[in-house]
């Protein structure tokens, strides 16, 4: 939320394959930490994915059989947002914590998933092969895929973004802010890209991994 940088994006025929790749692209993102807040709708498998990308076996203390399952960490914050519709009207919005305190995870995420829903509006706009019930939807997973990523990347590096923006320390009256990108808010650049500069350069990952 801070720098609204995509870090991850994960395509699959099934939303359990989806959600472990997209958790395995998040830990490359920031291998020494644990996983990020997570807000999600009440489908999916990324409990599950989240055990198995960060989980950890207890040690084993005492006599007894050893411990083999995976358990998630103390500091965890992640809540499921459960819509309740009748036809295609929403009744009711239920919120169920999966791990961690239910007040910090209200202060730090709130109890929606506005988040996620702007970006998808965003991707829409951006990428056709996503727009629904239209003739430019992707007919190969691949295509969707590499189409995708070009939208990450001029995303990240060259749409400035609003609500990133800075006020200059000496405004002028052509100039009161300084228009950032998710890229600069991030650290990555010092410029806005141009879609020219994106399509000549070759942006190396950090990770290999699959």
């Amino acid at each position: 939320m801070d720098t609204r940088l995509r870090v991850a994006r994960a395509i699959d025929k099934t939303e359990e394959k989806g959600a472990l790749d997209l958790m395995k692209q998040v830990k490359d993102y920031a291998p020494e930490e644990g996983p990020p807040a997570l807000a999600t709708d009440g489908k999916g498998a990324y409990r599950e994915a989240m055990l198995e990308t960060w989980g950890k076996v207890p040690d084993s203390s005492g006599k007894g059989r050893k411990p083999t399952a995976l358990q998630p960490g103390d500091d965890w914050l992640y809540a499921q947002i459960i819509k309740e519709k009748s036809g295609s009207k929403l009744i009711g919005v239920k919120v169920k914590f999966i791990y961690g305190d239910p007040e910090k995870i209200k202060a730090i995420l709130g109890e929606h998933t506005a988040y996620i829903e702007r970006t998808n509006l965003t991707t829409r706009q951006m990428n056709g092969r996503l727009v629904r019930k239209t003739l430019s939807y992707s007919k190969e997973l691949q295509m969707l895929k590499f189409a995708s990523t070009l939208e990450d990347a001029l995303y990240n590096f060259t749409r400035p973004v609003k609500t990133l923006r800075v006020e200059l320390e000496e405004p002028t009256e052509q100039a009161r802010w300084h228009q950032r990108t998710p890229a600069m808010a991030a650290g990555l650049t010092d410029h806005i890209w141009t879609v020219r500069e994106l399509l000549h350069l070759v942006l190396v990952p950090a990770s290999t991994n699959n």
